[in-house]
């Protein structure tokens, strides 16, 4: 069989993240408030997803549209610093990079986001000859695309056909919605990745157990994320929870649930056993929280592993 040229193809949105720390408090109509710190990083769950992936020596693609533009510089400098192959991304004439302001507090934060060209990616970019270069296909904020929100379902169907593995984080939805047609798209994913809030929400259920019955009927792996309670996997009838690995000084929480989707996903392609691709996940997601913004934490392998075990224990 001849050898694929990337581990992962990773489909989804580019922007770049505007992070304010250190606020004095938070924002009020007609009152001026203060940060005490700025950073400018790339954001957006894909591609924090793609360049951590890919910082752990995972071979990665990104597919994904931005503007010509100096926001649209920062992802494409950012991902080639990171080993990502940003040939398949898209430059929009037309619309310019998006862009998310973070105002971060403590572990949670408030994100207003201008979506940009990310809108405006649609099926047709996706040809069958790039999907075939690839082990695995990884979709992130389903919510923030609607170019090519409504052929998901056929996306992934083309791309299990051609023997891929598939993963997708459905990610928030800004307008609360929540029209995800999960039992279409389910049976074309085989890990899926939604934190409890998202999983509640898709689901249409306040309850949570009564949130994963229903998802399960039609999910291959479901991954529930949980922030500083950790993470569990619900797969052929078996339920298991990985406590975290906390950090007791959090920088800030920004692309800890991409870092975990990248330590799993990584685990995974490598046809580890679920145990410790779940592990893995939580451990990646702890490194994230030492540094700011999603992706600072992740140089190369061995410095995240430094990381690991210095923080961690690992």
């Amino acid at each position: 069989m001849k050898e694929k040229k990337y581990d992962a193809i990773v489909v989804g949105e580019l922007n770049v993240d505007i992070i304010l720390n250190d606020i004095d408090s938070f924002p009020e109509i007609g009152k001026e408030k203060l940060a005490g710190k700025m950073d400018t990083t790339l954001g957006s769950s894909s591609a924090i997803f793609a360049s951590n992936l890919s910082s752990l020596g995972t071979r990665v693609g990104f597919i994904g549209k931005i503007g010509q533009d100096q926001n649209g510089e920062i992802v494409l400098s950012s991902f080639q610093k990171k080993g990502v192959d940003t040939s398949m991304i898209i430059r929009s004439q037309e619309y310019n990079t998006g862009a998310t302001i973070v105002l971060n507090f403590d572990e949670d934060r408030a994100n207003i986001t201008y979506p940009g060209a990310m809108e405006h990616l649609v099926y047709d970019d996706i040809s069958t000859e790039l999907l075939m270069s690839a082990k695995h296909l990884h979709f992130s904020s389903f919510f923030f695309q609607p170019g090519i929100k409504p052929d998901l379902v056929k996306l992934f169907k083309k791309a299990k056909s051609l023997g891929l593995t598939t993963s997708l984080d459905p990610q928030w939805d800004p307008a609360e919605t929540w029209d995800f047609d999960y039992a279409k798209i389910l049976p074309y994913i085989d890990i899926f990745l939604p934190n409890e809030g998202e999983l509640k929400n898709i689901s249409g259920t306040n309850n949570l157990n009564d949130a994963i019955n229903i998802i399960l009927e039609f999910c291959n792996i479901l991954v529930v994320k949980n922030g500083s309670h950790g993470s569990t996997i619900y797969h052929e009838g078996k339920v298991t929870h990985e406590k975290p690995f906390l950090n007791t000084s959090v920088v800030d929480a920004i692309g800890a649930g991409d870092s975990f989707n990248a330590g799993f996903i990584h685990k995974f392609i490598k046809n580890s056993p679920l145990q410790e691709c779940h592990l893995f996940g939580n451990l990646m997601g702890a490194v994230n929280t030492t540094r700011s913004g999603g992706t600072a934490a992740f140089d190369d392998f061995d410095s995240i592993m430094e990381i690991a075990h210095s923080k961690f224990g690992y």
